[in-house]
């Protein structure tokens, strides 16, 4: 009894348009991440801003107790005034001595040393005026400004620490959130891809649109592109740092985030897909089945390309309206007898019997 040829489901290849993609994983980062400290050593009198919000550039976020440097400008500024009051007197003691010495009525040298008593007056005023701005300086310190407009993170301190001992103690960080960074590293050969399919779609890479999809898959509505290309590849990974910009108008996005970018390459024309079930590999070789128009198989070896979904681009291998076998592959043999039908055909015979059946029911 000879057995009849077995039923492989296939499919006639045909050219078609295939989107250009990459995909590059990294993290989101602020474009300015600020640390906010303590310029003075003081204890933490008041905290002005709610954690987690955003803060004005300006907004005043501490305040440190300004009791000592209330009192180190007034102690700076009587020594001011008495430097002061002193230049005042060494200027009178020249007036006086001037016109004496002029007259030869006291000695030159009681002139000189009154002379030098005002050059020595004026720096010693200079001295104190510089203590007082030190003093005023400190205690402008002594509240604590947003240097930016951004969101602000946790406190780092409470109130009633000491802060500023021997270095500036960090109070708390703020972020710009709108828009957002996208770091990645690209591997050589990615980068040279890349690179090399932009400049056949006639198009520059820092205009190439791109696509942010988050952890949970979703695809940010924005899209971004790429800012930044660093000069030289790091010896140790082998692999190129880059930058993308994207906006961040609802402050969704945060610092910190794992996210992957696909990056529009356009579109290739005329390529011959398969489904990724219908490759077969052996000994590190890809194959196809294909049936020829008497209906025998033959594998025949094939250059993949990229994956474009649940499809694969073959470049080469096989031509244009050839069939090759999506379904049943382990049925076929080498020069074997098939019997080769599309899905169509296939769903076509299964609801035959079907009909057919329903009149017997009656």
């Amino acid at each position: 009894m000879v057995l009849p040829p077995p039923v492989v489901e296939v499919m006639a290849v045909a050219p078609s348009e295939v989107p250009l993609t990459a995909t590059l994983i990294g993290q989101l980062d602020s474009p300015q991440n600020v640390d906010v400290r303590a310029r003075v050593e003081a204890f933490v009198d008041e905290m002005r801003f709610t954690e987690g919000v955003e803060v004005k550039q300006g907004d005043v976020l501490f305040v440190l107790d300004k009791k000592p440097f209330l009192e180190k400008l007034g102690a700076a500024k009587g020594s001011l005034a008495e430097a002061e009051a002193a230049l005042k007197k060494y200027q009178t003691d020249v007036n006086r001595l001037q016109p004496l010495a002029d007259k030869k009525a006291v000695p030159q040298q009681d002139l000189d040393n009154s002379l030098a008593a005002v050059d020595a007056g004026k720096a010693n005023v200079l001295t104190a005026q510089s203590r007082v701005e030190t003093a005023l300086l400190n205690l402008g310190y002594c509240e604590v400004l947003a240097p930016m407009t951004g969101l602000i993170g946790a406190k780092q301190v409470s109130i009633g620490d000491l802060v500023g001992k021997g270095e500036p103690t960090l109070l708390a960080t703020m972020s710009t959130l709108d828009p957002i960074w996208f770091y990645c590293n690209v591997s050589e050969v990615s980068y040279i891809k890349v690179k090399e399919w932009s400049a056949k779609m006639n198009k520059d890479l820092f205009s190439l649109p791109l696509t942010l999809i988050l952890a949970d898959g979703l695809e940010h509505p924005d899209q971004g592109s790429f800012i930044f290309i660093d000069r030289a590849v790091d010896v140790k990974t082998g692999t190129l740092r880059m930058r993308a910009k994207f906006p961040n108008p609802k402050k969704i996005l945060r610092p910190g985030m794992f996210a992957r970018v696909r990056v529009d390459l356009g579109t290739r024309q005329d390529c011959l897909q398969v489904p990724e079930r219908a490759l077969v590999e052996l000994q590190g070789k890809t194959f196809l089945w294909v049936i020829d128009t008497d209906g025998k198989a033959s594998q025949r070896p094939v250059k993949v390309g990229e994956q474009n979904g649940s499809n694969f681009i073959i470049l080469e291998g096989i031509k244009s309206g050839e069939r090759v076998v999506v379904e049943g592959l382990q049925k076929v043999r080498q020069d074997s007898q098939v019997n080769a039908m599309t899905r169509a055909q296939m769903a076509a015979g299964k609801s035959a019997p079907a009909a057919e059946a329903e009149p017997a029911k009656k």
